[in-house]
């Protein structure tokens, strides 16, 4: 191995697996840093050639004399917790993992129109608390998923994940928005691109699957919640800022909309006193959508594998400003 590669230095500020971290260690020197001591983790940064984590917003003020710095990892397929015409001024490459966690998060979209149109967590919880004591009747009815029509905002590749599980496995109609056709949604699954607003008025489930841009921000607000049908549920595992959340929570309160199942939040944690909590009509994980074993893994070997592969200037994949790469 070249004496130069052996140099790099690397700052880890996610536990990683055993197997991850010996994988980078044989590549380069690896710092593992606390996340949550935000002082030893800018000055790690500064000393650093690239980084690797999630969930921690790396801002430009914590980049500020990391001059060695060439290569940001991000451990997800969202990059909202960069500035990245920031990093791509510093000439700082951002690479993320887009491809690994797309079936998973698929599961958990579908997880959560399932759960919402059947009442499942509701109900799973009357049962325990020994309130099946007779037939139920209509108090306890769900809607049907099967035959209805889908509204996927974003048809990417988790977007046309769900579009696959919707046509092929549940047999309904899928509408889409995107800023491009999906010719392989169109052709595979039947699905049919249509302005926002019809996709509103015409779904019974609407699913949000669009990164978070200054865009996409607030763009589920009380208009697009009263334009969607008041048998309509509404299913968010993308970035919570996209849905204005007090609009979300009156629309529920109000009977504008039927439920929503959410994965995601404009704070999170979420805060117990969020009347989210409280609502019988509401399906609230703690964004897990990428979150089994087995994908999280993968997840962190794309990601270690994008840095190294950066390092070396060999990556041509997983790349979010590939501009850096013609200087």
């Amino acid at each position: 191995m070249p004496s130069e590669q052996a140099k790099k230095k690397i700052v880890a500020y996610k536990t990683l697996p055993d197997d991850v971290m010996s994988y980078l260690s044989a590549h380069a020197e690896v710092k593992t840093i606390d996340p949550t001591n935000h002082e030893a983790l800018t000055a790690a940064l500064k000393a650093a050639d690239g980084a690797i984590g999630a969930s921690i917003k790396i801002t430009p003020d914590m980049l500020e004399g990391a001059q060695r710095l060439k290569v940001l990892s991000t451990i997800s397929v969202g990059y909202d917790n960069f500035d990245v015409d920031d990093l791509t001024r510093r000439g700082i490459l951002l690479t993320h993992t887009p491809d690994v966690l797309t079936e998973s998060t698929a599961d958990t979209v579908f997880a959560l129109i399932l759960a919402t149109a059947r009442r499942v967590v509701e109900l799973a919880e009357w049962v325990k608390a020994g309130n099946w004591q007779s037939s139920i009747g209509e108090a306890c009815f769900g809607v049907d998923v099967q035959g209805k029509t889908l509204g996927i905002v974003g048809l990417g590749r988790i977007g046309g994940a769900v579009a696959r599980r919707a046509a092929l496995g549940f047999r309904m109609n899928v509408l889409y928005t995107n800023r491009h056709p999906n010719a392989q949604a169109e052709n595979d699954y039947g699905a049919k691109r249509v302005e926002l607003d019809e996709l509103l008025a015409k779904s019974d489930f609407v699913c949000l699957q669009v990164p978070l841009t200054e865009a996409t921000r607030g763009m589920i607000g009380a208009a697009q919640l009263r334009a969607m049908k008041k048998t309509a549920i509404l299913i968010n595992a993308s970035r919570g800022p996209t849905v204005d959340e007090p609009a979300l929570i009156e629309a529920l309160k109000n009977g504008t909309i039927l439920g929503a199942g959410l994965d995601v939040f404009e704070k999170e944690p979420l805060p117990a006193d969020s009347p989210l909590l409280a609502m019988k009509n509401v399906v609230a994980l703690p964004h897990i959508g990428s979150a089994t074993h087995e994908t999280r893994h993968a997840m962190s070997r794309n990601a270690a594998e994008n840095l190294i592969g950066a390092l070396q200037g060999t990556l041509d994949v997983n790349i979010v400003n590939p501009q850096v790469l013609g200087r």
